[in-house]
């Protein structure tokens, strides 16, 4: 890990109206994420991680404040300039995989790599290195179904990784798992963090949280430490 902040909020605060109220959900964050960082976003429901795992993914834009990412001031960008930055610099895994049924694995890992104007050979050697990387090179072939749970969300960190992105988002990754398989998933965004890669992931379970190097807590909008 270097010292070289990949992301920075000052004073990030979301407003959402809601007809004559006004909820603020996220008030005032001051908060930096350095590049090859593995952390942890903890909170109860309520407290603001979802929306600032969100605005973090540029999924969402803050109402005041300035968020910075990979040196990218994305504050103020609009709809077409989020969506560039999310396909460049972000790879999301979630809790349900979304991955496409009717596509074998190396194709949901390959999907990216449209957007990025990539041609099909070019698409399908890259991502089975990817599918190689997280030690899924003899299942490439086969569909979610055809799949255990561990290995879907496998393909979905492949996914992720495909672009190369500045950070990897990963929303309760092992959420939908059972103990050994959830540690088997730990273990390997762990070897990601290892070659380097900046890893935020939100989780509700401390002994998860535990398994990264730092942990961000949250309540009420605010940060915890």
């Amino acid at each position: 890990m270097t010292n070289h902040p990949i992301i920075s909020l000052t004073e990030v605060g979301k407003t959402y109206e809601m007809g004559a109220f006004s909820v603020e959900v996220l008030k005032g964050l001051n908060l930096e994420f350095n590049k090859g960082e593995f952390i942890a976003l903890m909170g109860p429901s309520g407290s603001g991680k979802s929306t600032l795992m969100n605005i973090l993914g540029c999924l969402d834009t803050a109402t005041c404040g300035e968020y910075v990412l990979n040196g990218l001031n994305v504050s103020g960008a609009d709809d077409e300039q989020l969506a560039e930055i999310r396909n460049a610099e972000i790879g999301f895994v979630f809790q349900t995989f979304n991955l496409l049924p009717k596509y074998t694995a190396l194709e949901n890992v390959a999907l990216p790599l449209i957007y990025a104007g990539k041609s099909k050979t070019e698409r399908i050697e890259a991502a089975q290195r990817v599918i190689n990387r997280v030690g899924l090179s003899d299942r490439g072939h086969h569909k979610p179904n055809e799949l255990s749970g561990g290995q879907r969300q496998r393909v979905a960190i492949a996914r992720a990784l495909i672009n190369n992105p500045s950070i990897i988002l990963a929303d309760e990754p092992t959420g939908n798992l059972d103990s050994k398989t959830s540690e088997e998933i730990l273990d390997l965004f762990y070897e990601l963090h290892q070659a380097g890669n900046t890893i935020i992931m939100v989780t509700h379970e401390e002994e998860v949280a535990q398994r990264a190097e730092r942990i961000v807590r949250m309540r009420d909008g605010k940060i915890e430490n």
